[in-house]
């Protein structure tokens, strides 16, 4: 996936084995925020694995996440999410609180797989 004119990044590349993906915001498919807690994370999740598969990668295959959240409270949700989504092992995960997100989303994640294909 290459960049676009409104963003000056790779959405995700592989790079020596593994996919790193640029951090992917609670947004719906139209650019807007999306309200709630665990709707929120979950719209992050799910614009992070749509990079991810622009790269060949799966969910499955994230060794690292790191969340960028709005407000520090929603860590007790992002770790029933983790435990919803991945399996024992589950992949490493930095979570923190910033002041603010692009497009008043509420949460960012970001990734790094390591794609089996």
């Amino acid at each position: 996936m290459t960049s676009s004119p409104q963003h000056p990044y790779s959405p995700a590349v592989l790079a020596g084995g593994l996919a790193f993906v640029s951090g992917a915001l609670s947004i719906d498919s139209d650019g807007d925020a999306v309200p709630g807690r665990m709707p929120a994370l979950d719209a992050a999740i799910d614009r992070m694995c749509e990079r991810l598969a622009s790269v060949g990668g799966e969910l499955s295959e994230v060794v690292k996440l790191t969340y960028f959240v709005t407000d520090i409270t929603l860590r007790h949700e992002a770790n029933q999410q983790f435990e919803r989504l991945f399996a024992e092992p589950r992949p490493a995960r930095t979570f923190l609180e910033v002041s603010n997100l692009p497009y008043g989303a509420t949460v960012e994640i970001d990734a790094v797989a390591r794609p089996h294909a």
